[in-house]
Protein backbone atom coordinates (compact mmCIF):
# COMPACT_ATOMS: atom_id res chain seq x y z
CA UNK A 1 0.00 0.00 0.00
CA UNK A 2 2.88 2.37 0.69
CA UNK A 3 4.71 1.51 -2.67
CA UNK A 4 1.17 2.35 -4.79
CA UNK A 5 0.64 5.68 -2.55
CA UNK A 6 4.49 6.85 -3.03
CA UNK A 7 3.92 6.23 -6.64
CA UNK A 8 0.81 8.23 -7.08
CA UNK A 9 0.51 10.55 -4.07
CA UNK A 10 2.54 13.23 -2.72
CA UNK A 11 4.06 11.89 0.58
CA UNK A 12 1.21 10.89 3.41
CA UNK A 13 0.86 12.62 6.70
CA UNK A 14 2.32 10.58 9.78
CA UNK A 15 -1.27 10.51 11.10
CA UNK A 16 -3.52 9.98 7.82
CA UNK A 17 -3.72 5.82 8.11
CA UNK A 18 -4.27 6.15 12.20
CA UNK A 19 -7.27 8.81 11.70
CA UNK A 20 -8.61 6.52 8.90
CA UNK A 21 -8.83 4.10 10.36
CA UNK A 22 -10.11 5.56 13.67
CA UNK A 23 -14.11 4.24 11.82
CA UNK A 24 -13.13 0.91 12.05
CA UNK A 25 -11.59 1.52 15.59
CA UNK A 26 -14.58 -0.44 17.60
CA UNK A 27 -16.28 -2.63 14.90
CA UNK A 28 -19.87 -3.93 16.52
CA UNK A 29 -19.84 -8.09 17.40
CA UNK A 30 -21.53 -9.98 15.51
CA UNK A 31 -24.02 -11.87 18.12
CA UNK A 32 -25.75 -15.66 17.17
CA UNK A 33 -28.86 -16.10 18.20
CA UNK A 34 -30.01 -16.81 21.21
CA UNK A 35 -26.88 -15.04 22.94
CA UNK A 36 -26.28 -14.11 26.52
CA UNK A 37 -23.90 -11.44 26.84
CA UNK A 38 -22.36 -10.94 30.07
CA UNK A 39 -20.82 -7.17 30.04
CA UNK A 40 -19.03 -5.58 32.48
CA UNK A 41 -17.40 -1.62 32.75
CA UNK A 42 -14.85 -0.60 35.19
CA UNK A 43 -13.16 2.27 36.04
CA UNK A 44 -9.37 2.08 35.30
CA UNK A 45 -8.46 4.98 37.18
CA UNK A 46 -5.21 3.50 38.92
CA UNK A 47 -5.08 0.61 36.65
CA UNK A 48 -2.43 0.13 34.06
CA UNK A 49 -3.13 -1.68 30.55
CA UNK A 50 -0.04 -4.23 31.83
CA UNK A 51 -3.07 -5.24 34.53
CA UNK A 52 -5.52 -5.81 31.71
CA UNK A 53 -3.13 -7.30 29.72
CA UNK A 54 -2.33 -9.87 32.44
CA UNK A 55 -6.08 -10.62 32.92
CA UNK A 56 -6.82 -11.29 29.55
CA UNK A 57 -4.34 -13.92 29.04
CA UNK A 58 -5.42 -15.70 32.02
CA UNK A 59 -8.66 -16.44 29.24
CA UNK A 60 -7.99 -19.85 27.53
CA UNK A 61 -5.98 -20.46 24.83
CA UNK A 62 -4.74 -16.88 24.61
CA UNK A 63 -1.77 -17.60 27.75
CA UNK A 64 0.36 -16.10 24.72
CA UNK A 65 -1.05 -12.81 24.07
CA UNK A 66 0.90 -9.85 23.07
CA UNK A 67 0.82 -6.50 24.79
CA UNK A 68 1.64 -4.99 22.39
CA UNK A 69 -1.86 -6.02 20.89
CA UNK A 70 -3.83 -3.79 23.48
CA UNK A 71 -2.69 -0.55 22.00
CA UNK A 72 -5.07 -0.03 19.61
CA UNK A 73 -7.48 0.02 22.65
CA UNK A 74 -9.76 -2.32 21.23
CA UNK A 75 -9.38 -6.26 21.01
CA UNK A 76 -11.83 -9.04 20.34
CA UNK A 77 -10.47 -12.72 21.91
CA UNK A 78 -12.10 -15.87 20.40
CA UNK A 79 -12.33 -18.64 22.36
CA UNK A 80 -13.99 -22.09 22.66
CA UNK A 81 -18.12 -21.35 22.60
CA UNK A 82 -17.46 -17.73 23.36
CA UNK A 83 -15.36 -14.46 22.19
CA UNK A 84 -14.71 -11.78 24.74
CA UNK A 85 -14.55 -7.97 23.87
CA UNK A 86 -11.90 -5.47 25.43
CA UNK A 87 -12.54 -1.82 25.13
CA UNK A 88 -10.32 0.43 26.93
CA UNK A 89 -11.68 4.32 27.26
CA UNK A 90 -10.64 7.41 28.98
CA UNK A 91 -12.10 6.77 32.57
CA UNK A 92 -13.94 3.32 32.26
CA UNK A 93 -12.72 -0.44 30.54
CA UNK A 94 -15.44 -2.44 28.90
CA UNK A 95 -15.49 -6.41 28.90
CA UNK A 96 -18.51 -8.11 26.55
CA UNK A 97 -18.80 -11.83 26.83
CA UNK A 98 -20.76 -12.95 24.29
CA UNK A 99 -21.64 -16.50 24.84
CA UNK A 100 -24.59 -18.41 23.67
CA UNK A 101 -27.80 -18.72 25.75
CA UNK A 102 -28.36 -21.11 28.56
CA UNK A 103 -30.67 -23.68 28.11
CA UNK A 104 -32.88 -22.66 31.54
CA UNK A 105 -32.54 -18.93 30.45
CA UNK A 106 -35.40 -19.14 27.48
CA UNK A 107 -38.23 -17.17 26.87
CA UNK A 108 -41.18 -17.64 29.54
CA UNK A 109 -37.94 -18.76 32.33
CA UNK A 110 -38.70 -17.41 35.66
CA UNK A 111 -35.79 -14.83 36.56
CA UNK A 112 -32.97 -17.69 35.46
CA UNK A 113 -29.94 -17.59 37.27
CA UNK A 114 -27.04 -16.36 34.87
CA UNK A 115 -24.12 -14.98 37.00
CA UNK A 116 -23.19 -18.46 37.68
CA UNK A 117 -23.61 -19.24 34.13
CA UNK A 118 -20.37 -17.37 32.23
CA UNK A 119 -18.13 -19.56 29.92
CA UNK A 120 -15.54 -17.58 30.97
CA UNK A 121 -15.58 -18.55 34.57
CA UNK A 122 -16.97 -16.75 37.54
CA UNK A 123 -12.99 -15.73 38.91
CA UNK A 124 -12.56 -14.17 35.62
CA UNK A 125 -14.87 -11.98 35.66
CA UNK A 126 -14.95 -11.39 39.70
CA UNK A 127 -11.06 -10.58 39.01
CA UNK A 128 -11.45 -8.09 36.31
CA UNK A 129 -9.02 -5.31 37.49
CA UNK A 130 -10.72 -2.10 38.53
CA UNK A 131 -14.03 -0.70 39.92
CA UNK A 132 -17.26 -1.70 38.74
CA UNK A 133 -19.61 0.56 36.94
CA UNK A 134 -22.34 -1.32 35.13
CA UNK A 135 -22.60 -4.91 35.37
CA UNK A 136 -25.20 -6.17 32.42
CA UNK A 137 -26.55 -9.70 31.55
CA UNK A 138 -28.23 -9.04 28.12
CA UNK A 139 -30.20 -11.63 26.67
CA UNK A 140 -31.20 -11.87 23.04
CA UNK A 141 -33.56 -14.42 22.01
CA UNK A 142 -35.99 -15.00 18.72
CA UNK A 143 -39.55 -14.78 20.15
CA UNK A 144 -42.67 -13.19 18.88
CA UNK A 145 -43.14 -9.39 20.00
CA UNK A 146 -46.81 -9.01 19.30
CA UNK A 147 -48.04 -11.69 21.67
CA UNK A 148 -50.68 -10.16 24.48
CA UNK A 149 -48.17 -11.35 27.19
CA UNK A 150 -45.19 -10.31 26.43
CA UNK A 151 -44.49 -7.23 29.28
CA UNK A 152 -45.33 -10.33 31.84
CA UNK A 153 -43.77 -12.80 30.54
CA UNK A 154 -40.92 -10.22 30.44
CA UNK A 155 -41.32 -9.30 33.90
CA UNK A 156 -40.78 -13.05 35.08
CA UNK A 157 -37.23 -13.00 33.20
CA UNK A 158 -36.49 -9.77 34.15
CA UNK A 159 -37.45 -9.91 38.18
CA UNK A 160 -39.19 -7.68 40.56
CA UNK A 161 -39.60 -3.88 38.89
CA UNK A 162 -41.51 -2.05 36.59
CA UNK A 163 -40.90 -3.35 32.98
CA UNK A 164 -39.84 -0.59 30.10
CA UNK A 165 -40.45 -1.51 27.04
CA UNK A 166 -40.37 -0.38 23.21
CA UNK A 167 -39.81 -1.36 19.49
CA UNK A 168 -36.67 -0.74 17.60
CA UNK A 169 -35.47 0.28 14.52
CA UNK A 170 -37.66 0.09 11.43
CA UNK A 171 -37.35 -2.35 8.47
CA UNK A 172 -37.48 -1.98 4.77
CA UNK A 173 -41.58 -3.05 5.33
CA UNK A 174 -41.66 -0.19 7.93
CA UNK A 175 -41.69 -2.81 10.55
CA UNK A 176 -39.77 -2.32 14.39
CA UNK A 177 -36.98 -4.87 13.65
CA UNK A 178 -36.80 -5.69 17.47
CA UNK A 179 -38.11 -5.11 20.94
CA UNK A 180 -36.01 -4.08 24.43
CA UNK A 181 -37.20 -4.88 27.52
CA UNK A 182 -35.73 -3.72 31.04
CA UNK A 183 -36.47 -2.00 34.23
CA UNK A 184 -32.87 -0.64 35.16
CA UNK A 185 -32.73 -2.28 38.53
CA UNK A 186 -29.40 -4.20 39.92
CA UNK A 187 -30.44 -7.78 41.51
CA UNK A 188 -29.02 -9.92 43.52
CA UNK A 189 -26.46 -10.85 41.71
CA UNK A 190 -24.88 -7.09 40.97
CA UNK A 191 -26.14 -7.54 37.17
CA UNK A 192 -28.89 -5.57 35.75
CA UNK A 193 -30.89 -6.90 33.02
CA UNK A 194 -32.12 -6.66 29.81
CA UNK A 195 -33.61 -8.42 27.06
CA UNK A 196 -33.52 -8.02 23.10
CA UNK A 197 -36.55 -10.17 21.21
CA UNK A 198 -35.88 -10.26 17.38
CA UNK A 199 -37.59 -12.43 15.04
CA UNK A 200 -36.35 -15.08 12.93
CA UNK A 201 -33.94 -14.07 10.41
CA UNK A 202 -32.19 -11.49 12.52
CA UNK A 203 -28.57 -10.99 11.42
CA UNK A 204 -25.68 -11.71 13.26
CA UNK A 205 -24.56 -8.12 12.28
CA UNK A 206 -28.11 -6.20 13.65
CA UNK A 207 -28.28 -8.40 16.44
CA UNK A 208 -24.36 -7.11 17.28
CA UNK A 209 -25.17 -3.22 16.66
CA UNK A 210 -28.33 -3.64 18.96
CA UNK A 211 -26.23 -4.72 21.46
CA UNK A 212 -23.75 -2.64 20.85
CA UNK A 213 -26.03 0.73 21.13
CA UNK A 214 -27.83 -1.00 24.19
CA UNK A 215 -24.90 -1.42 26.46
CA UNK A 216 -23.19 2.05 25.43
CA UNK A 217 -26.96 3.86 26.29
CA UNK A 218 -26.49 2.37 29.64
CA UNK A 219 -22.48 2.77 30.09
CA UNK A 220 -22.51 6.56 29.41
CA UNK A 221 -26.00 7.36 30.89
CA UNK A 222 -24.40 5.74 34.34
CA UNK A 223 -21.08 7.97 33.21
CA UNK A 224 -23.09 11.07 33.02
CA UNK A 225 -24.99 10.55 36.10
CA UNK A 226 -21.24 10.59 37.76
CA UNK A 227 -21.18 14.37 37.56
CA UNK A 228 -24.54 14.43 39.83
CA UNK A 229 -22.59 13.90 43.22
CA UNK A 230 -20.22 16.38 42.28
CA UNK A 231 -22.71 19.22 41.64
CA UNK A 232 -24.80 17.90 44.97
CA UNK A 233 -21.83 18.44 47.07
CA UNK A 234 -20.26 21.46 45.52
CA UNK A 235 -24.00 23.26 46.19
CA UNK A 236 -23.02 24.37 49.84
CA UNK A 237 -19.35 25.61 48.97
CA UNK A 238 -21.53 27.69 46.19
CA UNK A 239 -24.20 28.63 48.81
CA UNK A 240 -21.50 29.97 51.11
CA UNK A 241 -19.40 31.97 48.73
CA UNK A 242 -22.05 33.75 47.20
CA UNK A 243 -23.04 34.73 50.47
CA UNK A 244 -19.56 36.13 51.34
CA UNK A 245 -19.20 37.39 48.08
CA UNK A 246 -22.00 39.46 48.35
CA UNK A 247 -20.46 40.63 52.12
CA UNK A 248 -17.74 41.56 50.14
CA UNK A 249 -19.69 43.52 47.61
CA UNK A 250 -21.40 45.64 50.55
CA UNK A 251 -18.25 46.23 52.44
CA UNK A 252 -16.50 47.64 49.38
CA UNK A 253 -19.64 50.18 48.95
CA UNK A 254 -19.99 51.30 52.44
CA UNK A 255 -16.11 51.05 52.91
CA UNK A 256 -16.40 49.53 55.89
CA UNK A 257 -13.12 47.80 55.95
CA UNK A 258 -9.09 48.90 54.48
CA UNK A 259 -8.45 47.75 50.85
CA UNK A 260 -6.07 45.36 52.49
CA UNK A 261 -8.56 43.33 54.39
CA UNK A 262 -10.72 43.32 51.49
CA UNK A 263 -8.15 42.07 49.39
CA UNK A 264 -7.08 39.07 51.62
CA UNK A 265 -10.84 38.56 51.21
CA UNK A 266 -11.15 38.45 47.70
CA UNK A 267 -8.44 36.45 47.03
CA UNK A 268 -9.33 33.57 49.33
CA UNK A 269 -12.39 33.48 48.28
CA UNK A 270 -11.42 33.32 44.51
CA UNK A 271 -8.89 30.68 45.49
CA UNK A 272 -12.01 28.72 46.67
CA UNK A 273 -13.40 29.04 43.58
CA UNK A 274 -10.57 28.57 41.17
CA UNK A 275 -9.66 25.18 43.39
CA UNK A 276 -12.90 23.60 42.35
CA UNK A 277 -13.20 24.27 38.91
CA UNK A 278 -9.97 23.33 38.52
CA UNK A 279 -10.98 19.48 40.56
CA UNK A 280 -14.21 19.47 38.98
CA UNK A 281 -13.81 20.99 35.59
CA UNK A 282 -13.20 18.14 33.83
CA UNK A 283 -16.27 16.42 35.91
CA UNK A 284 -18.81 18.71 34.42
CA UNK A 285 -17.60 18.31 30.61
CA UNK A 286 -17.29 14.70 30.63
CA UNK A 287 -20.55 15.19 31.96
CA UNK A 288 -22.00 17.17 28.88
CA UNK A 289 -20.42 15.44 26.32
CA UNK A 290 -21.86 11.53 28.06
CA UNK A 291 -25.13 12.86 27.79
CA UNK A 292 -25.25 13.68 24.26
CA UNK A 293 -23.69 10.41 23.53
CA UNK A 294 -27.02 8.47 25.38
CA UNK A 295 -29.07 10.70 23.23
CA UNK A 296 -27.50 9.92 19.93
CA UNK A 297 -27.83 5.96 20.93
CA UNK A 298 -31.24 6.46 21.96
CA UNK A 299 -32.03 8.29 18.61
CA UNK A 300 -30.50 5.68 16.67
CA UNK A 301 -32.46 2.86 18.70
CA UNK A 302 -35.51 4.64 16.81
CA UNK A 303 -37.92 3.54 19.19
CA UNK A 304 -41.62 2.91 19.15
CA UNK A 305 -44.18 2.85 21.89
CA UNK A 306 -45.70 0.00 23.79
CA UNK A 307 -49.51 0.30 25.10
CA UNK A 308 -49.10 0.38 28.43
CA UNK A 309 -45.38 0.99 29.15
CA UNK A 310 -42.56 3.55 29.15
CA UNK A 311 -39.86 3.58 26.14
CA UNK A 312 -36.15 3.76 27.08
CA UNK A 313 -36.26 7.43 25.74
CA UNK A 314 -39.40 8.68 28.26
CA UNK A 315 -37.67 6.66 31.18
CA UNK A 316 -34.53 8.86 29.99
CA UNK A 317 -35.74 12.15 30.02
CA UNK A 318 -38.06 12.08 33.06
CA UNK A 319 -35.09 10.66 35.03
CA UNK A 320 -31.71 12.02 33.34
CA UNK A 321 -32.47 15.61 32.15
CA UNK A 322 -33.44 17.00 35.68
CA UNK A 323 -30.07 15.61 36.79
CA UNK A 324 -27.92 16.68 34.22
CA UNK A 325 -29.60 20.12 34.05
CA UNK A 326 -28.55 20.29 38.04
CA UNK A 327 -24.99 19.60 36.31
CA UNK A 328 -25.49 22.26 34.21
CA UNK A 329 -26.93 24.61 36.41
CA UNK A 330 -24.37 24.14 38.91
CA UNK A 331 -21.35 24.44 36.27
CA UNK A 332 -23.15 27.61 34.67
CA UNK A 333 -23.56 28.44 38.96
CA UNK A 334 -19.56 28.06 38.92
CA UNK A 335 -18.72 29.80 36.09
CA UNK A 336 -20.85 32.90 37.28
CA UNK A 337 -19.62 33.31 40.79
CA UNK A 338 -16.00 33.19 39.12
CA UNK A 339 -16.80 36.54 36.83
CA UNK A 340 -18.68 37.90 39.53
CA UNK A 341 -15.31 37.68 42.20
CA UNK A 342 -13.34 38.83 38.68
CA UNK A 343 -15.87 42.04 38.36
CA UNK A 344 -15.84 42.73 42.28
CA UNK A 345 -11.75 42.90 42.09
CA UNK A 346 -11.80 44.66 39.55
CA UNK A 347 -14.23 47.13 41.51
CA UNK A 348 -11.63 47.23 44.69
CA UNK A 349 -8.43 47.79 41.95
CA UNK A 350 -10.43 50.95 40.53
CA UNK A 351 -11.03 51.94 44.20
CA UNK A 352 -7.01 51.31 44.87
CA UNK A 353 -5.86 52.91 41.74
CA UNK A 354 -7.78 56.04 42.74
CA UNK A 355 -6.60 56.28 46.11
CA UNK A 356 -3.17 55.61 45.18
CA UNK A 357 -3.72 58.72 42.53
CA UNK A 358 -4.58 60.91 45.30
CA UNK A 359 -1.83 59.95 47.54
CA UNK A 360 0.54 60.38 44.41
CA UNK A 361 -0.69 64.05 43.74
CA UNK A 362 -0.49 64.67 47.26
CA UNK A 363 2.90 63.71 47.37
CA UNK A 364 3.69 65.45 43.78
CA UNK A 365 2.42 68.82 45.35
CA UNK A 366 4.11 68.56 48.50
CA UNK A 367 7.68 67.82 46.06
CA UNK A 368 7.01 70.75 43.71
CA UNK A 369 6.19 73.15 46.87
CA UNK A 370 9.86 71.41 48.10
CA UNK A 371 11.18 72.34 45.31
CA UNK A 372 10.51 75.75 44.89
CA UNK A 373 11.56 76.12 48.24
CA UNK A 374 14.74 74.65 47.26
CA UNK A 375 15.14 76.87 44.54
CA UNK A 376 14.68 79.56 46.54
CA UNK A 377 17.15 78.44 49.18
CA UNK A 378 19.31 77.92 45.95
CA UNK A 379 19.00 81.25 45.03
CA UNK A 380 20.38 83.06 48.16
CA UNK A 381 22.72 80.48 49.13
CA UNK A 382 23.87 81.60 45.13
CA UNK A 383 23.50 85.13 46.07
CA UNK A 384 25.56 84.74 49.57
CA UNK A 385 28.27 82.80 46.97
CA UNK A 386 28.68 85.56 44.82
CA UNK A 387 29.13 88.04 47.28
CA UNK A 388 31.67 85.61 48.92
CA UNK A 389 33.43 84.76 45.90
CA UNK A 390 33.99 88.51 45.18
CA UNK A 391 34.68 88.92 48.71
CA UNK A 392 37.72 86.07 47.66
CA UNK A 393 38.69 87.66 44.72
CA UNK A 394 38.81 91.69 45.91
CA UNK A 395 40.75 90.82 48.53
CA UNK A 396 42.98 89.14 46.64
CA UNK A 397 43.23 92.01 44.23
CA UNK A 398 43.83 93.77 47.06
CA UNK A 399 46.82 91.92 48.04
CA UNK A 400 48.30 92.46 44.66
CA UNK A 401 48.34 96.18 44.50
CA UNK A 402 49.92 96.29 47.72
CA UNK A 403 52.63 94.21 46.22
CA UNK A 404 53.11 96.60 42.96
CA UNK A 405 53.28 99.45 45.30
CA UNK A 406 55.85 98.14 47.69
CA UNK A 407 57.44 97.39 44.29
CA UNK A 408 57.69 100.93 43.38
CA UNK A 409 54.83 101.38 41.88
CA UNK A 410 53.03 105.31 42.58
CA UNK A 411 49.54 103.28 43.42
CA UNK A 412 46.64 103.81 46.05
CA UNK A 413 45.94 99.62 46.57
CA UNK A 414 42.41 100.99 48.29
CA UNK A 415 41.29 102.61 45.56
CA UNK A 416 42.55 100.87 42.91
CA UNK A 417 40.64 98.09 43.85
CA UNK A 418 37.35 99.51 44.78
CA UNK A 419 37.52 101.12 41.28
CA UNK A 420 37.06 97.31 40.32
CA UNK A 421 35.05 95.69 42.97
CA UNK A 422 31.61 96.53 40.63
CA UNK A 423 33.68 94.79 37.26
CA UNK A 424 34.96 92.05 39.91
CA UNK A 425 31.05 91.21 41.38
CA UNK A 426 29.61 91.41 37.66
CA UNK A 427 32.35 89.03 36.33
CA UNK A 428 31.20 86.63 39.23
CA UNK A 429 27.79 86.70 38.50
CA UNK A 430 28.29 86.50 34.68
CA UNK A 431 30.36 83.23 35.24
CA UNK A 432 27.95 81.80 37.28
CA UNK A 433 24.96 82.33 34.95
CA UNK A 434 27.11 80.30 32.23
CA UNK A 435 27.91 77.99 34.60
CA UNK A 436 24.06 77.13 34.45
CA UNK A 437 23.28 77.66 31.19
CA UNK A 438 26.19 74.61 30.20
CA UNK A 439 23.89 72.39 33.50
CA UNK A 440 20.65 73.48 31.30
CA UNK A 441 21.98 72.36 28.00
CA UNK A 442 23.37 69.27 29.43
CA UNK A 443 20.28 68.47 30.85
CA UNK A 444 18.58 68.43 27.29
Amino acid sequence: MNEITSRFLPQEDALRRELHNEVHARPSARVRLPALIVYVAVLNAGVSREQEWAHLRLLPGHADLSLESLQGNFLRLRCDHFTVKWERHTEFTRYSIVQALPAHAGWGAEQPELAAHVVAGTEWVRGIPGQTMAAIHLGMLQADMDQPDLIATAQSWLGPGAVLASRMGNTTEGLPHSCILTHFRIGADGFERMLVLAPDGTTEARAGRISQRLLEMETYRLMALRGLPVAKNLSAMLSAAEAQLADITGLLESKGESDQALLDLLVSLAARIERATAEHGFRFSATRAYDTLVSQRLAELRERPISGTQTLGEFMQRRLSPAMATVQATEKRLASLAERVSRTSALLRTRVDIATEAQNQVLLEKLTKGQALQLRLQSTVEGLSIAAISYYVVSLLLYGAKAVKAAGVPIQPEVAVGVLVPLVLWGVWRMTRRIHEKLKNAGH
